[in-house]
């Protein structure tokens, strides 16, 4: 990109790895450098949660307000009641309002770390969109914004062109999702004179549809930015792993569980991952990212504590590094892994070791418990777990027992 803002904002997108389109940039940047701005990322109330997908959106809205502006964290009270079918292959479960709600209080526990929610220039903001959506009266909806959307080019955005060629239904509820999202937009720069959407690169086709109806509604100049999506260097979606979704709420993933997640970033990720992830500057993101063999090692275990103390403090950043280290240079148990406690009734007479494999997340079905022990990456207690028949019984738990599969991945059994 051989663009060269102005604004410091721009400037650390570019820089940082975090740009992937912007809709003017000259525009945007004159705007950022005349004062303090506004800008909103929204967020559906899918799930108690947001994971590690979302966390490259939070670090942009903790970078524009480290830099002097104000973000909005757009909660979709309103739309999570008709599901965003952006390059979905189906509808979403419909969700009623009292989990909406609760959904909404788990994920504003994780932005609460990222962002400060007070009165100063800066100071972000937590809204619902269904403060205006719930209320709307349906025809006055269609006469005055309805009008605005040409069918033939709603069909034509990629979100909703890729479900009808793969001839999947998509609903009439669904398919109005996107002119609510743009009538969000629109709202924002009504009451709160936001003039920036920002969102990834498969929000595009949503972010210019706000641009579009808010410029003929109001006749304002407003922006949309968005980032790359995340792949790991061999392709995987970031924030995906063998045990499912990487959360960002302690309750629903261990802190140790999180920090070893960045632990196992691949090498060629490394630098990148820095610079997206964390604070540090960039030359010395580039210079960790450049390091070779065992150095590399230690270039990991520094994006793990720095992405770990920025969501879970530096206390639980610390006491993670030191499970690790004790688990994995001194073949210790570490007293911070995750832990299965099982009961003397879960026991019985006994239980398989692949059982245990299984209920203790190291697996995800007897099946691959089985293979994981005949391919040698199965441990007990470090030593080789070679015998997929092994039962565990009362007095093999008199102390914690330790599995592990593969080289990283731990878990603790002890008979509560």
């Amino acid at each position: 990109m051989t663009y060269h803002p102005k604004s410091d904002f721009i400037a650390t997108m570019i820089e940082r790895g975090f740009l992937a389109d912007c809709t003017d940039y000259q525009g945007l940047d004159d705007a950022l450098t005349s004062g303090v701005q506004t800008a909103y990322i929204g967020y559906d109330a899918t799930a108690q949660s947001l994971h590690v997908g979302h966390l490259m959106n939070i670090m942009v809205l903790r970078w524009f307000q480290k830099l002097g502006h104000k973000p909005i964290t757009l909660m979709g009270g309103g739309t999570t009641k008709v599901g965003d079918p952006s390059f979905r292959s189906d509808e979403r479960p419909l969700l009623g309002p009292e989990q909406i709600d609760a959904n909404i209080a788990g994920m504003q526990k994780v932005f609460d770390k990222y962002l400060s929610y007070d009165d100063s220039d800066a100071g972000a903001l937590m809204l619902n969109n269904a403060e205006w959506l719930d209320d709307l009266n349906y025809l006055d909806f269609l006469r005055d914004i309805g009008r605005h959307f040409s069918v033939n080019r709603m069909l034509s955005f990629e979100s909703v062109k890729s479900r009808l060629d793969r001839e999947q239904s998509l609903s009439f509820l669904e398919f109005n999702y996107m002119i609510l999202q743009a009538y969000d937009f629109l709202e924002l720069n009504r009451r709160y004179s936001c003039i920036l959407q920002m969102g990834g690169s498969d929000q595009w086709g949503n972010i210019v549809n706000g641009i579009d109806l808010t410029r003929r509604v109001l006749d304002h100049e407003i922006y949309g930015l968005t980032t790359p999506l995340l792949t790991t260097s061999d392709g995987r979606k970031m924030g995906k792993s063998q045990g499912g979704a990487i959360w960002l709420n302690g309750d629903m993933l261990p802190p140790y569980e999180f920090w070893q997640f960045w632990r196992n970033t691949t090498d060629a990720d490394v630098g990148r991952f820095l610079k997206i992830f964390t604070e540090l500057p960039v030359d010395e993101c580039d210079r960790m990212g450049a390091l070779q063999g065992s150095e590399i090692n230690e270039a990991k275990i520094r994006l793990a504590n720095e992405v770990t103390t920025l969501l879970h403090g530096p206390e639980a950043a610390a006491k993670a590094e030191a499970t690790a280290r004790e688990v994995f240079e001194k073949g210790g148990v570490g007293g911070d892994l995750p832990t299965l406690t099982l009961t003397a009734e879960d026991l019985g007479d006994g239980i398989s070791i692949v059982q245990l494999i299984v209920k203790s997340g190291l697996a995800k079905s007897g099946k691959e418990a089985k293979r994981l022990i005949s391919e040698n990456g199965a441990r007990l207690d470090d030593a080789p777990l070679t015998d997929a028949g092994l039962m565990i019984d009362a007095a093999a738990l008199s102390s914690p027992i330790k599995l592990s599969a593969g080289k990283k991945r731990h878990a603790l059994v002890q008979l509560g």
